[in-house]
C-alpha cells in the first residue's frame, strides 16, 4: 500500500497529506469516476458543437463575416433554427454577448437591426465595453458572466483584453482564466480573434491566437469570397465531431443572412477571394490525358494522405490530403473525397459521434 494510499484509509483523522496531494486526488481520472456528460448547445448540420465548459474560437479576416455568424448564433438563443444552427434545447438559452471592438452605435444596431430581426423579442444581455482599459475588461467580464448566468458568452474580440496581442505569459493567463470560467460557471465561451493580415496566412493572431488553439474545444473560419460577395464558414479543428459540411450565406436586401442560393454558386463551386494568392497544387498528384486534361490521382493522394495508418479522422484526412495536394477550397476536397469513396479508395465509417476513415482492402 503506498503512502498516499494509507493516508486516504484515515480520512477525518489528521493527515500529513499536503494541500497539493489532496487536489491532485481531486483531479484524478479513473475508468469508476462519474464525469458530467458533454452538454452541447447547438447542432452544425446535425453535428453537436459548442459545449458548455469549453472554449470554442471564431476567427477569420476583417470583414469575413464572423460578427454575422455570431448574430446567428445569438438568434439561435432564442428561435430553434437559424441557416444550418439548430439549437438542442426547447428552452431558449441566455446569451452574453462582449463587445469590445466596435462602437456602441454599432453594438446596438447589429442588436436591433439583425439580432432582434432574426430571433424576434428576447432577453439580451450586451455590454460594449470598447471605452473601458483593457485589464477592467478582463475583471468586468468575469463579474458578468457570474451575475447574468449566461448558456452562451460570445467575447468579440479576445485580443482587447490583453495590452501586447504577443505577450505569452499573459495570453496564458487570459485563456486558462476564461476556461476556468466555462468551467465554473457551466457556459460556452466564443472567442472571436482575428486571423493574421497576411493574405496567405490563415494562423490565428500573435501569441494569444497561439494559446487559444492550444485550449478551444473547436475552431471555426469565416471568409468572403470575392466577386461572389458569399461568405462561408467552415470548422477547422475538433476534438470531438468533425463537421465536414461548410455553410455557405450572403446578405439579403434586409441586411440579414440567408443560405447562398446554388445559382449564386460558380460552376463546380471553386469559389476564392480573388485577392488572394492560392498556394500552387502539387504536381506529384496530377495525371494528364492525351488530350492534354489532367485530373487529380486520387488513390496516390489519399494513400498517401492516410501514410500506412488503419485509421484516420475526417478533420485531419481533410487537412493532410489539402497540404499534400496544395488545395486551399474544402469544396475541392469534398469532390474528391467523395471520389476515393465511390472509387473504393478508402472506407468511411462512424463512432462516437466522430468520422473516420481507413484504406479500403484490396
Amino acid at each position: 500500500m503506498s503512502q498516499l494510499d494509507a493516508e486516504l484509509e484515515h480520512a477525518g483523522e489528521e493527515t500529513a497529506l499536503s494541500p497539493q496531494m489532496l487536489l491532485l486526488e481531486q483531479l484524478r481520472i479513473t475508468p469508476e469516476k462519474q464525469l458530467p456528460k458533454m452538454d452541447f448547445l447547438f447542432r452544425l448540420f446535425g453535428k453537436p458543437c459548442f459545449p458548455r465548459r469549453e472554449l470554442v474560437a471564431i476567427t477569420g479576416k476583417a470583414k469575413s463575416g464572423k460578427t454575422f455568424v455570431t448574430s446567428m448564433l445569438m438568434a439561435c438563443c432564442h428561435v430553434r433554427d437559424v441557416l444550418s444552427f439548430h439549437r438542442e434545447t426547447e428552452a431558449p438559452l441566455r446569451l452574453l454577448w462582449y463587445d469590445t471592438e466596435q462602437s456602441d452605435e454599432s453594438t446596438q444596431d447589429i442588436l436591433k437591426n439583425r439580432v432582434m430581426k432574426m430571433a424576434g423579442e428576447g432577453t439580451f444581455d450586451i455590454f460594449n465595453v470598447r471605452a473601458v482599459e483593457w485589464k477592467l475588461r478582463r475583471t468586468l467580464l468575469l463579474e458578468a458572466v457570474k451575475r447574468c448566468k449566461p448558456d452562451l458568452v460570445i467575447v468579440d474580440g479576445i485580443r482587447d483584453l490583453v495590452n501586447d496581442i504577443n505577450d505569452g505569459v499573459l495570453a496564458q493567463e487570459v485563456m486558462e482564466e476564461l476556461l476556468h470560467l466555462a468551467t465554473q460557471e457551466d457556459c460556452c465561451i466564443v472567442c472571436v480573434l482575428h486571423q493574421n493580415k497576411s493574405g496567405e496566412d490563415r494562423n490565428l493572431r500573435g501569441w494569444i491566437g497561439t494559446e487559444l488553439m492550444n485550449k478551444a474545444f473547436e475552431v471555426y473560419a469565416c471568409e468572403k469570397l470575392m466577386p461572389e460577395r458569399i461568405f462561408k464558414m467552415e470548422q477547422t479543428l475538433t476534438r470531438k465531431y468533425d463537421i465536414e459540411q461548410t455553410m455557405y450565406f450572403e446578405v439579403g436586401e434586409n441586411g440579414l443572412p440567408r443560405g447562398a442560393q446554388p445559382q449564386a454558386l460558380p460552376k463546380g463551386g471553386e469559389i476564392r477571394d480573388s485577392r488572394e494568392q492560392l498556394p500552387p497544387l502539387n504536381q506529384a498528384y496530377r495525371m494528364c490525358d492525351e488530350d492534354g486534361r489532367w485530373s487529380f490521382d486520387v488513390a496516390h493522394l489519399f494513400l498517401d494522405a492516410m501514410r500506412n495508418e488503419n485509421e484516420v479522422g475526417g478533420g485531419e484526412l481533410r487537412e493532410r490530403v489539402m497540404q499534400l495536394s496544395g488545395i486551399a477550397i474544402p469544396f475541392k476536397y469534398n469532390q474528391l473525397l467523395a471520389q476515393a469513396l465511390e472509387q473504393k479508395i478508402i472506407e468511411k465509417t462512424e463512432r462516437n459521434g466522430r468520422t473516420f476513415y481507413r484504406p479500403a482492402p484490396f
